[in-house]
């Protein structure tokens, strides 16, 4: 995941209302289409077309992450690294084709929520909204710890503990306060660092391209299982964000064709260039060096093939790509909190609204404490797996929400929804897939989100009370 979602990306919208279901007299027929418009979406211009939205889902999916991520599989993996980059795409793959029907059937502002509320009701729609808070914000805090790795590498001082705690302490004081002072400012710094994250990834693979060697790719045995379970699920991390680039539904033209052309030509977009990089990678530097380099394995592999500058270029571009992330994340993350005590789920305080500059100063505040706190004390992958952990929880109540969809007939009024070709079979398919990934999640894992599910439960039922 990791691009620079928008201000609104996050804003749980807590109550849909509006779809109206028509009984059919024989419950063996299929049931007429449903109107899934809502009274809010309709001062929503639908502008954003298909290559719109595919560039949309392309920058909230390429980020920090395949950075650092190279050298975390390789040291798991040996040679067999790239087969994982497989196992993910065919995993994101299903989950695109439930995402792309549901998308296809569901127009309204809310992307997920929409889909789980709609099938589900009010309380697995919040919790959905809960799951995709907890998933920005240890991802946040993920590619934060990332960043400050980075810094340390560019400059060997910066890397112990206390001097790495005060750099991600500044950066996240640094950007609440541009963020507090107003959204205008904080998108501008975002779109001043949307392009850097590609560019050193583009240089890296066409120069590498020439250097690689087959031999860095023979395996000698291959990994058991679990092993392939525990990486995929780490590299995950680096192809989740299209459940944020959806959430603006209701500013899609024509979505259901829309939606799922978007979605195909992003992700295999997104697949083919996270490929490259592996490949080029491990061909160059081979496993043990790559594996070794998983603080900075792309800056190893640039210094390889272009010296010092080389290196330089990759840790310049993967601190500058990490920071854009951290600044989008900034901007959308605390609007989730704003609304949770907007809709009384938080202290009311924490809806707050500055006099001045108009933003939820306190959410914003509060929301960079947390993910500093969790950045200090954790590193890259630990955090990566909870935000995955998160991630795989939220695509399959999508999965099953987007066939109750179907089975129900819900549908856009006037529009042909996208419909999957081997019918429930894909719906299926995505959550044995998830549920394997998941068999390799530890105790302590499952016991952190829990732990937050929980008190979100208290948090609304005690509201509903």
């Amino acid at each position: 995941m990791h691009g620079y979602p928008s201000a609104d990306t996050f804003i749980p919208t807590l109550h849909y209302g509006g779809f109206l279901r028509h009984p059919s007299p024989n419950p063996m027929r299929a049931a007429p289409p449903l109107a899934t418009g809502l009274d809010g979406d309709r001062g929503l211009t639908r502008a954003i077309g298909v290559l719109g939205l595919a560039a949309a889902i392309f920058n909230t999916t390429v980020g920090g992450g395949i950075f650092r991520l190279p050298g975390a599989v390789t040291e798991l993996m040996g040679a067999s690294a790239p087969w994982v980059y497989v196992i993910c795409a065919i995993a994101i793959g299903l989950v695109v084709l439930c995402f792309a029907e549901a998308g296809s059937r569901v127009t309204m502002t809310g992307g997920p929520y929409a889909y789980v509320e709609l099938v589900f009701g009010p309380y697995a729609g919040f919790m959905a909204g809960v799951l995709l808070w907890l998933l920005g914000t240890t991802a946040l805090a993920s590619v934060s710890s990332a960043y400050a790795g980075f810094i340390g590498t560019l400059i060997p001082a910066l890397g112990a503990p206390v001097p790495r705690a005060l750099v991600l302490a500044g950066t996240f004081a640094f950007l609440a306060g541009v963020n507090v002072r107003g959204v205008q400012q904080g998108a501008r710094l975002i779109t001043l660092v949307s392009v850097a994250k590609l560019l050193p990834l583009l240089v890296l693979v066409a120069v590498g391209a020439v250097a690689v060697s087959p031999a860095h790719f023979v395996a000698e045995s291959v990994p058991a299982a679990g092993t392939f379970a525990r990486t995929a699920t780490i590299l995950f991390f680096a192809f989740m964000g299209i459940e944020s680039a959806l959430v603006p539904s209701g500013e899609v033209k024509d979505p259901s064709r829309t939606v799922p052309r978007a979605i195909a030509i992003a992700m295999i977009g997104v697949t083919i260039l996270y490929l490259s990089v592996q490949l080029v990678a491990q061909g160059v530097l081979g496993v043990e060096a790559l594996a070794a380099a998983k603080a900075a394995p792309l800056a190893a592999v640039a210094e390889r093939l272009m010296g010092a500058p080389g290196r330089l270029l990759l840790l310049i571009g993967a601190a500058i790509s990490t920071f854009g992330y951290m600044s989008g994340m900034t901007l959308a993350m605390p609007r989730a909190l704003f609304a949770f005590a907007r809709d009384g789920f938080l202290p009311k305080p924490m809806a707050t609204v500055h006099p001045a500059f108009h933003t939820p100063w306190l959410a914003i505040v509060l929301q960079s404490a947390v993910c500093c706190a969790l950045a200090v004390g954790n590193e890259f992958e630990a955090l990566a797996v909870l935000a995955n952990l998160s991630a795989l929880l939220l695509y399959a109540i999508c999965a099953v929400a987007a066939w109750e969809l179907r089975r129900r007939g819900i549908q856009n009024e006037g529009a042909t929804p996208f419909n999957l070709p081997l019918g429930p079979t894909a719906h299926i398919l995505t959550c044995v897939v998830i549920g394997w990934m998941l068999t390799s999640i530890t105790f302590e894992e499952w016991r952190a989100v829990g732990l937050v599910l929980v008190i979100a439960t208290a948090l609304f039922f005690f509201r509903r009370k």
